[in-house]
């Protein structure tokens, strides 16, 4: 049964097979950036998921141009299948590109609906926070994630140049 929960260090080892499969440099929704995140040690990876695990709390402080956000894995049987994240709020540039949720799911899990899925719930969830809508983007040219985005009620607001490149930007009533 595909869920979503809470990053947990028990997934180390599907999680850093999964970054191979990305190529090494990011997992889109994930919250990792190469080169800021040590996950390949197990005392960095530790580190990584209790700094995503922290971001939601509101008290805990955060770097400039960051804001609060809550981290879901995407799992099944305990393999590490995607990420999902929702920001609770938006900066201009998250308001020019990124959104409020940002989600990507493995390679190899790709095709099985899964993106459309976690977006649903996390759409739920950003309801239950108290956000009236929530603003999604993706590529130009990532014709897959613009119907997950419309397939969860994304209304296409514009086509733009971003930070991001060519970024569709979306709005979703929740």
């Amino acid at each position: 049964m595909v869920e979503l929960i809470e990053p947990d260090v028990a997934l180390w080892g599907s999680w850093l097979e999964s970054l191979e499969e990305w190529g090494a440099v990011t997992q889109d929704g994930s919250g990792y950036h190469e080169g800021r995140d040590d996950v390949r040690s197990a005392e960095g990876f530790a580190a990584w998921v209790a700094y995503l695990r922290e971001r939601s709390d509101p008290r805990t402080p955060m770097a400039a141009g960051f804001v609060h956000a809550t981290h879901w894995w995407i799992v099944e049987g305990g393999e590490y299948l995607g990420a999902i994240t929702l920001r609770h709020s938006l900066t201009e540039k998250l308001l020019e590109g990124g959104g409020h949720i940002g989600y990507g799911v493995r390679p190899s899990a790709r095709g099985r609906g899964l993106a459309a899925w976690a977006l649903g719930e996390v759409v739920q969830r950003a309801r239950e926070r108290g956000l009236e809508r929530v603003m999604v983007s993706c590529d130009d040219a990532n014709i897959a994630s613009a119907k997950t985005i419309e397939r969860n009620g994304g209304v296409l607001e514009d086509v733009r140049e971003t930070w991001l490149g060519t970024t569709r930007r979306y709005w979703i009533t929740t």
